[in-house]
């Protein structure tokens, strides 16, 4: 039987980084947002959903929705893992998280986040000193000017420091980009698209498409199991 800690561990800290206020279990599709004044990538039809899969099985979803409201943007996030052994449910992870930016400029985040059991929260604000940021993890602080939440959904973040949207932290990894490459979808489809690698107290791959649209994730977990994000048909 697999150790559950080792399945996943902490390196869930980093993929789903997200952000989020506890909200409703289930996300509906939202309406079509209306284009922003910004360079902010929203995926046509305003929603990102990816199956999580594990060495071929599915763990799960993590799924990403999209509202405007002039050059306002809110972003609600739903990452939501189970990982079964027969009839038996060894590890369980639920987060749910919201942003909201005004023009391309994040105004707030918040997040709450299940992590079988070990509760996570993470809230910040835009205040007249900076973006103040904290977690379970972390004091409050104010994050550098260039910080970006790890959402993963918005490319830019690959040029910032982090915020751990789980628990507060600053994270600075190290990322290379690794070229063009091709990437599978749940339903089988291939998507062509920039590769990135994170190395450093992130360490994951990325994938985005040329309209920075985020395509995909993969990452090791501790017990050596191969973890992808699969995008899904909104």
């Amino acid at each position: 039987m697999p150790d559950r800690r080792a399945v996943l561990g902490e390196t869930v800290l980093a993929m789903g980084g997200a952000a989020l206020v506890a909200m409703p279990r289930l996300l509906r599709a939202a309406p079509t947002p209306a284009p922003l004044p910004s360079r902010l990538p929203i995926p046509p039809g305003g929603r990102l959903s990816f199956a999580v899969v594990r060495n071929g099985t599915k763990l799960g979803t993590h799924t990403i929705s999209f509202t405007t409201t002039g050059d306002m943007l809110r972003v609600l996030i739903a990452v939501d893992l189970a990982l079964r052994f027969g009839p038996i449910t060894l590890y369980r992870y639920h987060h749910r998280g919201s942003e909201v930016w005004q023009g391309d400029q994040l105004a707030a985040i918040d997040s709450t986040t299940n992590d079988d059991g070990t509760r996570y929260r993470v809230s910040g604000r835009r205040t007249p000193e900076g973006f103040a940021v904290e977690g379970s993890k972390a004091s409050r602080y104010l994050a550098p000017p260039d910080a970006l939440p790890a959402n993963h959904w918005n490319r830019a973040m690959l040029a910032a420091p982090f915020i751990n949207t789980q628990d507060g932290r600053l994270m600075h990894p190290r990322v290379a980009p690794l070229g063009p490459d091709q990437i599978p979808t749940a339903s089988g489809k291939i998507l062509r698209a920039s590769h990135f690698a994170l190395t450093g107290d992130v360490r994951l791959d990325t994938w985005y498409e040329p309209s920075a649209t985020w395509a995909g994730l993969r990452f090791a977990a501790h017990d050596g199991s191969l973890v992808r994000y699969e995008r899904q048909d909104s």
